[in-house]
């Protein structure tokens, strides 16, 4: 009777293989036990991009700076009926307090935009709840009003950005498509970023500067075109 010589080195490379099987399978197994997240869920620590308003759209509109251009793009909105969100920085607020009233006197949302226009992606905890709480502060001691949207200058964000805006009673909010009106000072080009492939749910990012108050009644009239209404940012989110 012959004796089964074992091979040392085969029997290594099937253990070997046993064992990642093995776990490749429990792996499989986990993955598929996990409760799946929504394709459209958000969770806490996600910042929001878009609405899912089917007819509704906003503009979001970013000032630290470029305050002689506030009052025409305001007269624009007014003879359109436009109302949307002024996110402002506080620093800006806490020096330009009549324009601030002017711009929530004629019916638009407020939003907070920090205080100092800092990368916040670059500070810690207690300096983002700075930043934040600061703006908040001046906006609620000049016009009265609790601001919960919360955009951060530069879209700069991380987890930490996130959670402590949440833990302030914001949401923070980003863009769904950038007019780069900060950069390119032109009109036209304004215009197209604004404009192209509009659809219910978009936040378009602008900020109060030469070019943009001069394309801004188009771009509402082309909003208005496809059958869209612009609108303030919490109610295309909610």
């Amino acid at each position: 009777m012959k004796r089964i010589r074992f091979d040392a080195k085969f029997f290594r490379v099937v253990l070997g293989n046993i064992v990642i099987c093995a776990t490749v399978t429990a792996l499989v197994l986990v993955l598929v036990m996990m409760p799946r997240r929504a394709a459209n869920a958000v969770s806490k620590n996600d910042p929001i991009f878009s609405g899912d308003s089917d007819d509704k759209m906003s503009l979001m509109i970013n000032v630290y700076w470029g305050t002689e251009y506030i009052a025409p793009m305001l007269d624009i909105m007014d003879r359109h009926n436009v109302k949307t969100t002024f996110f402002v920085g506080g620093s800006w607020a806490a020096v330009n307090t009549a324009v601030l009233k002017d711009i929530h006197a004629r019916g638009h949302e407020i939003g907070n935009h920090g205080y100092y226009h800092k990368d916040h992606s670059k500070i810690d905890s207690a300096y983002n709840k700075k930043e934040i709480s600061s703006a908040h502060e001046i906006v609620f001691d000049t016009l009265g009003v609790n601001m919960n949207l919360f955009a951060p200058p530069s879209g700069a964000y991380n987890d930490t950005v996130v959670r402590v805006a949440e833990e302030l009673g914001y949401k923070t909010v980003m863009w769904t498509r950038d007019t780069i009106d900060w950069r390119d000072h032109d009109s036209e080009l304004i215009y197209k970023r604004a404009v192209k492939n509009l659809k219910g749910g978009d936040l378009i990012l602008m900020h109060p500067t030469e070019a943009t108050a001069k394309t801004l009644e188009r771009i509402i009239e082309e909003i208005e075109s496809k059958g869209l209404t612009v609108a303030p940012v919490s109610e295309v989110i909610s």
